[in-house]
């Protein structure tokens, strides 16, 4: 008899940054949510504002970021090839580290998890650096960021998208 692994059983919330400085990033970022609205096992619970913020480690056009919030049945593992595979219909190319990106799909919490491995690792090692995941972070988990991570980078440039 096939067992479906532990973690298929479990509905996990996982929190996924969305980015994107070539093209129409604004739309890509929105054509994203809604994708992510539509994966297996995953329903959408909430998303962020959209964010403007200049390159970080980067070169290229400011970009527009947000975060979303995922109920999911999906392994970590099985949830970020699925971002990938996204990332890759959305025509994502990574020509050199940092590079300017249709669309980077980034997944920065799954529950309680803590990972390290080549492929993934959780939380996202980076997230506390950055403030255009921690403001977007913030609108959909508020108790996921203390004040004092978003003051320790009021140098970074974030600034929300005014709704349409």
């Amino acid at each position: 008899m096939h067992k479906e692994h532990p973690l298929r059983d479990q509905v996990v919330t996982a929190y996924v940054g969305l980015g994107a400085n070539l093209g129409e990033a604004k739309q890509a970022i929105e054509e994203a949510l809604k994708a992510l609205a539509q994966l297996p096992q995953s329903r959408l619970l909430g998303q962020s504002h959209l964010y403007r913020s200049a390159p970080h480690q980067a070169v290229g056009a400011d970009f527009i970021n947000a975060v979303a919030c995922l109920e999911t049945r999906l392994t970590a593992p099985d949830l970020l090839l699925a971002l990938q595979r996204l990332e890759s219909a959305a025509g994502r190319q990574r020509p050199y580290l940092h590079a300017p990106r249709t669309l980077d799909l980034d997944l920065l919490l799954y529950g309680d998890a803590q990972m390290q491995s080549p492929a993934l690792m959780l939380p996202h090692p980076r997230m506390w650096e950055r403030a255009f995941v921690l403001w977007p972070l913030a609108d959909v988990a508020p108790e996921k960021v203390q004040p004092q991570a978003l003051q320790s980078l009021a140098h970074q440039s974030v600034q929300r998208l005014v709704d349409a």
